[in-house]
């Protein structure tokens, strides 16, 4: 299940940095709106979920919940990649948004379960997996933020355990384990 960044806490009670890389069974979480959705949830019929979801879900967050959702959805917006924007870099999101360097990245490992900067490899790496198979590598690269196609392919290859070509070509090697939840956990 994806939640939106800032989710987690107000609807299941941790940080999306407990959550990160793991599975978790929605009974095991401590937070007061996943009980409830557990306990009312059971015996429910397929098409009941919809009205069960409305009744329990939280209408509105605190003022506070909400504020800090801004601007994490701020901070994301402004690392993600943008067409035709140079990436934006850690240290000028958090002048932007008005924070510490710190507490952006307390932010985001809250709301999103891994560091600003993380966040924005996992997203150059999330924007070549769409367009490599309509665009050329190195202009790809600096489509995706990266200073060259090298640095594009290490990164990736860092992310997913092989390189985009390879990845690509399905020449994945049988034994190499997936690097991305392993990266995406610290």
């Amino acid at each position: 299940m994806a939640l939106a960044p800032g989710a987690a806490r107000p609807l299941l009670g941790v940080a999306a940095a407990d959550l990160a890389g793991r599975t978790v069974a929605l009974a095991e979480l401590p937070g007061r709106v996943a009980r409830r959705l557990v306990d009312g949830g059971r015996g429910l019929a397929p098409d009941e979920g919809a009205d069960h979801l409305a009744r329990v879900l939280p209408e509105r967050p605190s003022r506070a919940e909400a504020e800090r959702a801004g601007l994490l959805r701020a901070g994301v917006a402004a690392l993600s990649v943008r067409p035709g924007l140079p990436p934006a870099r850690v240290t000028d999101v958090a002048r932007e948004l008005a924070v510490s360097e710190r507490q952006l990245r307390n932010l985001f490992t809250d709301g999103v379960g891994v560091s600003p900067r993380h966040f924005a490899r996992i997203d150059r790496v999330r924007h070549v997996l769409t367009h490599a198979p309509t665009s050329p590598w190195g202009e790809l690269a600096a489509a995706s933020g990266y200073y060259d196609q090298s640095h594009m392919t290490a990164d990736f290859r860092t992310l997913m355990g092989v390189p985009p070509r390879s990845y690509f070509t399905g020449r994945l090697p049988s034994a190499t384990p997936c690097r991305a939840a392993r990266a995406a956990r610290g």
